[in-house]
């Protein structure tokens, strides 16, 4: 029996979710998909698992699709106290990648809107496929985006 699968969306779970909805719209061109998510109940207490769960949040359409997946940015209350530190290579969601005309120019504007950088702008040659400028940043909650631009 086949199924059809369709990737939908990537979520990023936020401390202050609008906050971090207003990064990703100012910064790197995402647009909001409505209705604003306010859920709570026992079927989303039965969906997670937590007992008296309310999320709050919202759809991001990605920049380049119209009608295509989605960055979910929600906030959970109660919240994790997970405390460990987040690193680039740590198991579990690693990062999202945008492609920009000018990588230096949107690390400007991610380091104003309270991003910041990890390391350095590189410019790597592969040959036949281009050369690569990109540089790992975050967003102001802490998750892990690359930057990038390819040029043949």
């Amino acid at each position: 029996m086949a199924n059809n699968i369709k990737y939908v969306h990537t979520n990023l779970i936020a401390k202050d979710w609008k906050k971090l909805a207003d990064f990703y719209i100012q910064v790197l061109n995402c647009k909001p998909v409505p209705p604003e998510r306010d859920l709570s109940g026992n079927w989303i207490d039965k969906l997670t698992g937590i007992p008296d769960v309310k999320v709050r949040g919202i759809h991001l359409s990605l920049p380049g699709f119209d009608n295509g997946p989605t960055l979910e940015i929600f906030e959970y209350s109660p919240e994790s106290i997970d405390t460990d530190i987040n690193y680039i290579n740590r198991k579990g969601f690693g990062h999202i990648a945008f492609h920009v005309d000018s990588v230096e120019e949107i690390l400007k504007i991610i380091l104003a809107y309270g991003g910041s950088q990890l390391g350095e702008v590189i410019k790597k040659d592969y040959g036949e496929i281009g050369i690569l400028t990109a540089v790992y940043v975050t967003d102001p909650e802490g998750n892990f985006i690359e930057i990038q631009n390819w040029k043949k």
